[in-house]
């Protein structure tokens, strides 16, 4: 999602085969673990180049497809982009990841904003903890079990809870709503 090159052949590749993409999901994202003071400005790069510039790169590609096929007349365009809770959260080690998505949450609206007319709507998903390749094995240490145990529910969210907001989204069901920003958390940020 780096490489707008890749980005134009992945949707000239899903065109030949399936037609103009009408719903576009923004998922990709890395983490930078440690203070702030112990990341490596390459390694915040990687993260700002993913996170953020992945997710502008990816709609807008996306964005400029859907409004040459119609979308205004059709209002058939969607985008998801998967933000987190950390965006509206302060901890430690992991303030360029929390950063990042904050920039995405804003860019959405913005998105959104700026393609109302167009007939494009953009939302913004806003998981909790959810165990992925990210955090690795870090909810099976001793700081990811006291993390899990200071959750009120005292337990990680699971990936699917996430599919009826994404459908729904993805969806003409949605076609009033575009700007929102939703969290699904389980509670988690409370």
């Amino acid at each position: 999602v780096t490489d707008e090159a890749s980005i134009v052949a992945c949707y000239d590749a899903a065109e030949a085969r399936f037609g103009t993409v009408d719903t576009i999901v923004a998922n990709a994202g890395v983490a930078a673990t440690g203070r702030s003071t112990e990341v490596p400005a390459d390694r915040l790069q990687i993260l700002l180049d993913t996170n953020f510039k992945g997710v502008y790169l990816v709609t807008r590609e996306g964005a400029k497809r859907l409004i040459a096929s119609g979308s205004r007349e059709k209002e058939n365009g969607r985008v998801v982009i998967i933000g987190s809770i950390t965006s509206r959260l302060t901890g430690e080690g992991d303030s360029a990841y929390a950063a990042s998505k904050a920039g995405v949450t804003h860019l959405g609206r913005n998105l959104a904003r700026e393609w109302v007319r167009m007939g494009v709507n953009v939302n913004t998903i806003h998981p909790g903890y959810i165990p992925t390749e990210i955090q690795g094995d870090w909810y099976q240490t001793a700081g990811g079990e006291a993390q899990i145990a200071g959750f009120h529910r005292r337990r990680l969210q699971d990936i699917e809870s996430l599919d009826p907001m994404m459908l729904y989204f993805s969806s003409d069901a949605s076609r009033m709503v575009t700007g929102s920003d939703i969290i699904i958390d389980d509670g988690q940020s409370l």
